[in-house]
């Protein structure tokens, strides 16, 4: 029986407190030197088998263009606002000498050459895309290998030159491009720290304690360093995208310091009874570490459904933060109960700190001992779940009504991916965007790779460049590539709008549903469109088209794991209804900050984006599996206290405010970890932090404190409704009173000396 196994666990951790210390230690810096001699990078590969933009891929490798590798672009302008590239000698020999130095640069296959161009003639230069037409601004294009070949120290040298040449040269120099997106150091660490320094205020707040409050932020940290090195070895075997380790990082502390919390929280409860630290502890793993270890696995198998998208980085990158939540179950009920035996009988009491806190404000920091439900409730708590239960029509259909109006930007939602232009100003990724779209049209910034195959038919590639240049939505082409020895032709196209914008995705779809296919004809040849807008753009359409059949696998799944565990029917799917009404709520305000820019500035968001694609699918995955471990350590409340009196309406009140203070709390440290997150600079990062900080406060606070007391109060003992012969056919779940009865019978024991009746066994259904 997992209660038993997880007794003896956690019994055994706390009487050996340093030896699971230790190992934890050893674990983690085997992790540590295990990532330092073969960890990798991680890397963007928005690829997809079957996309048409893969299949140009494979077109452009098989070539051997280089166009498949990494690149950069220099964006230059002369410091002298009258001066232009066309008449400023000064200016062109500038130019000159910084294009010869980047091609100097290690790991360089070629670079544009705009001041060569210029000795053919200006308009040679404009059309073809190095100068624009006022002279003002040249772009060097740097085309390097493909990325395994490189690393961060390409990217330094880079910029190193830029900065020595900004002194030495009457040029204002900005770069941007795919170098610096794959090998600029993310923006996380001090997210990271903002979230645990939060963390640890709220903790000390809940508890009074600055040792209850450092238990739970150890542990994350243990649990985080391990977590994020075994990404990082992992990069070294297959790519792992490049939001993994922050997406890792922001989930395994929100959930890490929130399992803590839950078994702590118990733990305490033990201590208060008079029970020795070693068996207090061994007790709050097996009945708080059961939802633990329930939630954890929802996670993890919700997040490793991510695969049904058939989209490999998305496949890879949901792997990846699967093992960092793993390891942070895994370290919940072993190396925390490690932590509890090692500190002992302290942590029964509050510190001279908190006490002090506690003699100023008892009514917000104090709970108060209640042996009927047999935990610390808040007075201020039950008689607000008592008012919900009192009203539950009016507060059902006004908490309903609420979210549904929070989700109705859902219906205005774009997918893309923000570009370099949504970076802010302090950027040069974000000046050299803006450099190229005032010079050469924001089109430049997301050029198509068109890759065809004219299989002998040298007339297709004229046609194709005729056709395609005829487009509306095309402003600009470059010369045309063809391979010698494979004869495959590639054409670099600029749209005429910007890679984010909605009506670049338009150009894509009619390049290849009507443009392409006009041009090739019925013959052998072919012809697809590539780049990384036409990438990006077949991405978020896949994961548009499979969302609903993972959101349908993960419903199913959840309501099946809630059945088995409460042994209702009604239950589970009041809890799949209402987490899609929180979900969806926070989908719509992501849309309202970062489409219509409302609030965008409270972030530092400076310009509207689309939502990236994939964003949506991750977000349902966790914030599914996370709001599964409120769900848990609630209704498992709610049902003890019902089997207890068999009343609907007192278990309720009571099963809802014996949790509501460990529930807000947790939910207040995942809402400051996710939202130290959203201050981040990479508007991605920004909108995973936010979104799961809003789905998560409404999840605590509408969710559970104010629909789930007025629903279950309507449904009244319908909540507990299961038919005999499914009842006979279900196998007892892990998070069930069964095993609470196993372990922890000291209600029992009281109400027998009290002369009250004791907990029923079975429900009378």
């Amino acid at each position: 029986m997992l209660s038993k196994a997880l007794l003896r666990l956690g019994t055994s951790a706390a009487r050996h407190p340093w030896r699971v210390i230790a190992a934890w230690l050893i674990a983690a810096t085997l992790a540590v030197l295990a990532s330092i001699a073969v960890g990798g990078r991680t890397a963007d590969s928005m690829t997809a088998p079957g996309l048409d933009s893969q299949r140009a891929a494979q077109l452009i490798e098989r070539a051997g263009t280089g166009q498949e590798g990494m690149t950069a672009q220099v964006v230059v302008t002369p410091l002298d606002g009258g001066a232009t590239f066309f008449d400023h000698g000064s200016a062109r020999t500038a130019l000159t000498r910084l294009q010869t130095e980047v091609q100097r640069l290690p790991h360089v296959l070629g670079t544009s050459d705009p001041a060569g161009a210029l000795d053919a003639g200006r308009d040679t230069t404009v059309r073809g895309g190095l100068v624009s037409a006022d002279g003002r601004i040249a772009v060097v294009r740097v085309q390097y290998p493909d990325q395994s070949r490189l690393s961060a120290e390409d990217l330094d040298a880079l910029v190193d030159l830029g900065d020595r040449l900004r002194a030495e040269l009457p040029l204002r120099i900005e770069m941007g491009g795919s170098l610096f997106y794959a090998f600029s150091d993310p923006d996380g660490g001090v997210s990271e720290l903002i979230g645990l320094l939060a963390a640890a205020t709220i903790l000390f707040l809940a508890f009074g304690s600055l040792v209850a409050a450092a238990l739970p932020i150890g542990m994350a940290v243990f649990g985080l360093t391990v977590g994020v090195a075994t990404m990082t070895v992992l990069a070294g075997v297959t790519d792992v995208p490049t939001f993994a380790p922050i997406l890792g990082s922001m989930v395994g502390l929100g959930v890490g310091i929130d399992y803590a919390l839950f078994v702590l929280a118990r733990h305490r409860e033990y201590l208060a009874r008079g029970l020795d630290p070693h068996e207090a502890a061994g007790r709050a793993v097996a009945t708080a570490g059961r939802p633990v270890v329930f939630a954890g696995g929802t996670v993890v198998v919700s997040i490793l459904g991510l695969a049904v998208a058939n989209v490999p980085f998305m496949t890879v990158g949901g792997f990846a933060v699967s093992i960092v939540v793993l390891i942070m179950v895994v370290a919940s009920v072993t190396l925390l109960p490690a932590f509890l035996g090692a500190a002992g009988p302290r942590l029964a009491r509050a510190g001279r700190i908190g006490r002090a806190l506690r003699a100023r404000r008892p009514g917000r920091l104090a709970g108060r001992r209640d042996t009927a439900a047999g935990g610390a409730h808040a007075a201020g708590w039950r008689r607000w779940i008592g008012h919900v239960s009192r009203h539950p029509v009016p507060y059902a259909v006004g908490a309903a009504g609420l979210l549904l109006t929070a989700a109705l930007p859902v219906l205005g939602l774009r997918v893309g991916l923000p570009d370099d232009g949504s970076l802010p100003h302090s950027r040069t990724e974000r000046r050299a965007y803006d450099l190229v779209a005032e010079g050469f049209g924001p089109g430049t910034n997301g050029p198509l790779v068109i890759a065809a195959d004219p299989a002998g038919d040298p007339a297709v590639v004229d046609r194709l460049v005729a056709t395609v240049a005829a487009d509306p939505g095309i402003a600009s082409l470059a010369p045309t590539n063809i391979d010698r020895a494979t004869g495959i032709a590639t054409l670099v196209v600029f749209p005429t709008t910007s890679p984010q914008d909605k009506a670049t995705a338009d150009t894509i779809a009619r390049l290849r549903t009507d443009v392409l296919p006009t041009a090739i004809g019925h013959g052998p040849a072919r012809a697809h469109v590539g780049g990384a807008a036409a990438s990006l753009s077949d991405v978020g359409h896949r994961t548009s088209e499979r969302l609903p059949v993972f959101v349908a696998a993960v419903l199913a799944m959840s309501f099946l794991l809630l059945m088995l565990a409460f042994r209702s029917i009604l239950v589970p799917l009041k809890a799949v209804l209402l987490n899609l009404l929180s979900i969806g709520a926070s989908y719509g305000i992501m849309v309202a900050v970062f489409q219509w820019g409302w609030g965008g500035a409270l972030i530092g968001l400076e310009a509207t984006v689309p939502i990236v694609s994939f964003i949506p699918m991750f977000l349902f995955a966790i914030l599914f599996g996370l709001s599964m471990d409120y769900e848990v350590f609630l209704l498992s409340r709610v049902r003890e206290e019902y089997l207890r009196t068999g009343d609907n309406r007192t278990a309720i009140v009571e099963g809802v405010s014996g949790t509501a203070r460990i529930i807000t709390s947790a939910a207040l440290i995942m809402v400051a970890v996710f939202l130290s997150f959203a201050v981040a600079n990479d508007p991605s990062t920004k909108m995973f932090g936010l979104g799961l900080a809003t789905a998560i406060f409404i999840d605590a606070t509408v969710v559970r404190m104010v629909l789930v007391p007025a629903t279950m109060t309507l449904l009244g003992r319908a909540n507990w409704w299961l038919p005999k012969w499914l009842d006979r056919m279900l196998p007892h779940g892990p998070v069930g009173t069964h095993d609470t009865d196993d372990i922890d019978d000291t209600d029992d024991t009281d109400a027998e000396s009290t002369g009250e009746a004791p907990r029923p066994r079975v429900l009378d259904r």
